[in-house]
């Protein structure tokens, strides 16, 4: 029997109207195998949190940090830059695998509510796990990444199997000699705000209420 499933965006209580996710034509008739969780971080510590839940009940949970930083960064050249550290998780709930893709585009942009100040996304490719939480530039050893991938584009790949999840980094950096337009990016009480959310299969990196288009989510039929 063939069945066709989609997902409903709860996504924050204040959001008055749903937004659809259509995730195309999976048989419900074959097992899949089930992986637990890695992770299971404090509530307390996510900016946002989004729900996309299918009728019977499955959910797709994607959860996006606060920000940490050192705040300065200095690049080979000399040239001074001011740098934030976030972090999403994406908790696949459903009976499918979930294949994620995320390409940030290599120029910068302009920084909403900051005239004139640009900033850059950058992906590095490790893996955030619940016990770098605590930890200063939540565990990312910041100078070596950004001296290697500074003028890279930077693509994510993953794919997060029934039950299971992933968190990765997301990276934001913005000239210092500019000014920082009186943003601050450390702590919660920082003004810059980030995160991932889904429109239907397309992927979005908002910063500040900026959407960026970055990639899609694909389920996999098995």
């Amino acid at each position: 029997m063939m069945v066709t499933t989609g997902l409903l965006c709860s996504g924050q209580s204040s959001k008055s109207t749903p937004d659809s996710i259509y995730i195309g034509t999976l048989d419900s008739t074959k097992n899949v195998q089930s992986q637990k969780p890695l992770t299971k971080h404090n509530e307390n510590n996510f900016n946002t949190k989004y729900e996309y839940t299918e009728s019977n009940g499955a959910r797709l949970i994607i959860q996006n940090s606060f920000p940490k930083s050192g705040i300065n960064y200095t690049d080979p050249n000399g040239r001074k830059y001011i740098y934030a550290v976030f972090w999403t998780q994406i908790i696949n709930e459903t009976a499918h695998p979930l294949e994620l893709t995320i390409d940030f585009p290599l120029d910068s942009f302009e920084i909403p509510s900051s005239s004139g100040n640009f900033m850059k996304l950058l992906l590095p490719s490790d893996t955030m796990t619940i016990d770098k939480e605590p930890l200063y530039d939540y565990g990312l050893t910041i100078k070596s990444f950004l001296d290697n991938n500074l003028f890279k584009s930077s693509s994510l790949k993953k794919t997060i199997n029934p039950k299971g999840s992933s968190a990765f980094y997301v990276v934001t950096l913005t000239l210092s000699n500019r000014g920082a337009g009186g943003i601050s990016f450390t702590g919660m009480g920082g003004a810059i705000r980030t995160g991932l959310s889904i429109k239907e299969q397309n992927l979005f990196y908002s910063i500040n209420g900026k959407e960026i288009p970055c990639g899609k989510i694909n389920f996999k039929k098995i």
